[in-house]
Order: C-alpha cells, then sequence, then structure tokens
C-alpha cells in the first residue's frame, strides 16, 4: 500500500470525476507515470485558468478519453511539477494532504503542502 506525506496508507483522492494516472481515485505514481501525478488537489477557478494558459486545459471535457472537464471544487492528482511551478506563480489550489502521495515531498515540502491544505 503507498503512502502518503505523514507516511500512512494513502488514501482515495476522488471517484467523481475517477482521477489518478491509473483512475483508480489515487494518486498513486509508478514507472510509467512521467508526470508524477502525485498532489490530490481540489480545483478552484484560479488554478483551472493558471494551467490552461500552461498549456493543460483541465477544464474542456474530453469525451475520447473519458474525461468530463473540472470545475472549481473537484479533486484531481495533479503533477507534482505543475503544482509547484503554481505555487511560485501564487496560484497552488488547496492539497488533500492525506490523499497525496509521499513521492510529493521530493519536489515539495511538507510545510508547503500544509501551508494550503485543504479544509
Amino acid at each position: 500500500m503507498p503512502s502518503n506525506v505523514f507516511g500512512t496508507p494513502l488514501q482515495g483522492c476522488c471517484n467523481d470525476p475517477v482521477t489518478g494516472f491509473y483512475r483508480d481515485g489515487y494518486c498513486r505514481t509508478g514507472p510509467d507515470d512521467i508526470g508524477l501525478h502525485t498532489v490530490c488537489a481540489v480545483m478552484t477557478d484560479e488554478f483551472l485558468t493558471y494551467t490552461r494558459q500552461r498549456g493543460n486545459d483541465l477544464s474542456t471535457p474530453l469525451p475520447e478519453y473519458d474525461f468530463p472537464g473540472l470545475k472549481a471544487g473537484d479533486k484531481w492528482c495533479v503533477c507534482v511539477s505543475r503544482w509547484a511551478e503554481a505555487l511560485a506563480a501564487g496560484k497552488a489550489p488547496p492539497v488533500v494532504l492525506e490523499a497525496t502521495h509521499v513521492h510529493a515531498l521530493e519536489f515539495v515540502s511538507l510545510e508547503e503542502l500544509q501551508a494550503h491544505r485543504a479544509v
């Protein structure tokens, strides 16, 4: 069982819509996940606009990939590098720490994540 940033079992991020690199609701990662989709983030309009401007439109539905498009309030496993980039730009979305994979700590600190903890 993978661990979260606290070293306890990784909790699910979201099943509606189903998220995760493996589309199992968890921010798990593995050798095929070059983007490291390890941060369980709660979408905000600000972050969705930011990531669209950076070339990753998470708002537009893509039915061919069974992707409904995200809206503010949805939870989604985002790439840790995009979250860190958004953090530096002052646009980081809130994070569900219990559902954020421990590997995220290789790129951002626990303190940075805790400062953006979803309530």
